[in-house]
């Protein structure tokens, strides 16, 4: 009987193929680099080949026929535009490429109402501007919708993926105002939400890695909400934190928390709603100081029972998003002590301050108070800053599950066929 879930992650460097059973553990992982499949990262079929390699990895230590369903998510905001076929016609447009055109940008800015996540020189919606008056263009897809659309044949998208596209997704529908932008509505993609089975493989897909033909293929997400889900956190009030080069929390809502002027915006996940915001703290405002060595060394001398004494806002440069919305915000790191070690131990507590005052600002903004909190990210390893935060936060530290987007998309495939 079908009985394991498999979750590939299309990231920007690689990817990551995860299977897991009924139970959520692990069966098999493997991991291939975009590098090693293509020059260019823009090009889909340099994301395809090196999914095929993840998938040929995990699935080579893995019953093949025991894969019930599978997912996949992708970069948020990154587009292509394809023919009737689903043949790619152009490069596609990465999460992190503005838009050519900026009347296109003012035409957004004219109708997108404020919570709109299509606002912003990257949205997927100023690409899709930019990209509909290409020859024999029929449709405009996200990263993880042309992958699934691989193995099954269909192009949809899900509402995660369309976010930054223009989706409301409080009415769960393509808006009207979206036409007002100039932008030929039929490109864009059927919406289904994230977890939803969207049919089977093709037989293509299927005799390709030796799938059963009925393996269904779900509705996946972005590579944000997928990494979320894979911590495990599930509840309302469960937050995570992302300690990687900025800072990024996230807290599980049952209600969408929109603040545009500070970032915040929510995604729809499984019947309840993934609010959050992204400060520009976090490691890059370590790294303006010591290296990865020297924050190690350092961290063991610090004693995280005790404060420093130090009242800092850490900021690798001028500006800040959330929680604080000010583009002229300096960075506070005075006075310096002499000690480097003491030095270190204010950084660390000033970002685990502009964490807590994060969670206090998504909670005042309607999202849930923080109950329990899990961290991901290259911080969450050092156990003195995590205790600092700890005593910060006051709310119980869970470990995640997994810090790996693809296992959460794994968890998104059983859930599409659960009960079935």
């Amino acid at each position: 009987m079908p009985d394991l879930f498999l979750g590939l992650d299309i990231g920007t460097s690689g990817a990551r193929a995860t299977i897991i059973d009924e139970a959520g553990a692990v069966v098999a992982e493997a991991a291939a680099a975009m590098g090693a499949h293509g020059r260019d990262p823009r090009d889909p079929e340099t994301w395809w080949r090196a999914a095929g390699t993840a998938l040929d990895a995990a699935l080579a230590v893995t019953d093949r026929g025991r894969i019930a369903a599978l997912a996949v998510d992708g970069t948020s905001g990154t587009l292509l535009p394809i023919d009737a076929r689903g043949r790619p016609l152009a490069p596609a447009r990465m999460y992190n490429d503005p838009a050519e055109d900026t009347a296109n940008l003012a035409a957004i800015a004219a109708h997108a109402p404020p919570e709109s996540g299509a606002h912003g020189a990257t949205s997927g919606l100023a690409k899709a501007l930019d990209l509909q008056s290409l020859p024999g263009i029929a449709r405009v897809v996200h990263q993880a919708d042309w992958i699934a659309g691989q193995l099954s044949g269909r192009f949809r998208s899900d509402e995660n993926n369309a976010l930054k596209t223009g989706w409301d997704p409080v009415a769960g529908r393509w808006p009207d105002w979206i036409a007002a932008t100039g932008l030929a509505t039929a490109l864009l993609p059927e919406v289904v939400a994230p977890g939803t089975p969207a049919g089977t493989v093709t037989p293509e897909a299927a005799a390709r890695f030796g799938l059963a033909r009925a393996t269904c293929v779900v509705a996946g997400t972005t590579d944000g909400c997928a990494s979320f889900l894979a911590t495990g956190a599930a509840e309302p009030g469960d937050g995570v934190t992302a300690l990687g080069t900025t800072l990024t929390l996230k807290i599980l809502s049952d209600r969408p928390i929109f603040a545009p002027e500070s970032g915040v915006y929510s995604h729809r996940l499984l019947g309840r709603w993934l609010a959050g915001g992204a400060s520009n703290t976090g490691g890059a405002a370590l790294l303006a100081h010591f290296d990865a060595a020297a924050i190690g060394a350092l961290s063991r001398r610090i004693d995280a029972e005790s404060d420093s004494g130090l009242d800092y806002y850490p900021l690798p440069r001028a500006g800040e998003r959330f929680p604080v919305a000010d583009p002229a915000l300096q960075p506070r790191i005075a006075p310096r002590p002499v000690d480097d070690a003491a030095f270190l131990h204010g950084l660390f507590e000033g970002i685990a301050a502009v964490e807590a005052l994060g969670y206090r600002r998504l909670a005042e903004l309607g999202a849930p108070r923080l109950r329990t909190l899990r961290s991901v990210g290259g911080g969450a390893g050092n156990p003195v800053w995590t205790r600092l935060r700890q005593r910060r936060l006051g709310v119980p530290f869970r470990p995640a599950l997994s810090d790996q987007a693809a296992y959460g998309t794994a968890l998104l495939a059983r859930h599409g066929v659960a009960g079935r």
